[in-house]
């Protein structure tokens, strides 16, 4: 399990790269929209589901992107407060929504958007308590009885 310390310094780090991404002045896919449009009708045509479309890589890749949240937080708040890490996860993803709104004229704010993202955070932080319980449970194992 990674140490608080270790933690606080990932969550910095993700926290800036997430800043860059939520930030930034056009959406990020902008660029591999045509890309990411023609990977998915040729894996259509392979026979994959239809309803395997950008809306759906959309919500996934927001699940994706905040689950390092949810888990850095709880690991670093702890097992009883674990819960932390899905607020932490929605009132940034709530703020970013906002941002994006007022300040980013290019970017879609979106209440799906929060809602994905607090759900990533959610499974990060369950994530993060199940490890922390099974770390604590391998750590104070008793060595077995002998005779």
């Amino acid at each position: 399990m990674l140490s608080r310390r270790a933690a606080i310094w990932a969550l910095g780090a993700y926290v800036l790269v997430l800043g860059v991404i939520a930030l930034w002045p056009v959406p990020v896919d902008q660029g591999a929209s045509d890309l990411l449009m023609r990977s998915l009708r040729k894996l259509h045509r392979w026979g994959v589901p239809t309803w395997l479309d950008y809306g759906v890589v959309e919500l996934a890749s927001n699940v994706i992107l905040f689950l390092p949240l949810g888990a850095l937080v709880a690991r670093i708040l702890g097992p009883r407060l674990w819960w932390g890490g899905v607020a932490v996860g929605f009132v940034a993803s709530a703020l970013i929504e906002l941002a994006q709104l007022i300040f980013l004229p290019a970017r879609f704010a979106s209440v799906a958007d929060v809602a994905a993202n607090t759900f990533g955070a959610m499974i990060g932080a369950l994530a993060a308590l199940l490890l922390m319980a099974f770390s604590a449970a391998v750590r104070f194992r008793r060595p077995p009885r002998t005779l």
